[in-house]
């Protein structure tokens, strides 16, 4: 079983930057792929960022050039760095794990991110 949390989100201004964390705990030798969700009112969820143990990372078209996601698996921590956002990026963020043997997602509570001048 795994549990995670995230933080970090929370008001910036148009252009400004944010980084959230999401903390893995319990059978965390079981997580092979971790991975950032968002979703905006009136709007699907959509996968923003992944990364497998292995390091290999993909983004959405809508994020590439701005956000980089990057772990820590001695720290069982997976960090979102959003740099240049826009109003666009407001949504809620999920954190995400899939393991080893497949089956469905684990997922945070979430944490708001709202840019807005």
């Amino acid at each position: 079983q795994v549990q995670l949390v995230e933080s970090g989100g929370g008001l910036v201004q148009p252009g400004g930057s944010l980084r959230l964390f999401c903390a893995a705990s319990g059978s965390t030798f079981t997580i092979n792929t971790m991975a950032w969700y968002r979703q905006a009112p009136g709007k699907q969820r959509e996968l923003v960022a992944s990364i497998s143990t292995a390091g290999i990372t993909n983004y959405a078209d809508s994020v590439k050039g701005r956000f980089t996601i990057s772990g820590d698996n001695a720290k069982n921590t997976v960090y979102l760095q959003m740099n240049s956002l826009k109003p666009e990026d407001t949504a809620i963020y999920s954190c995400s794990a899939r393991l080893w043997t497949g089956g469905g997602l684990y997922w945070g509570q979430g944490t708001q991110v709202t840019v807005s001048s």
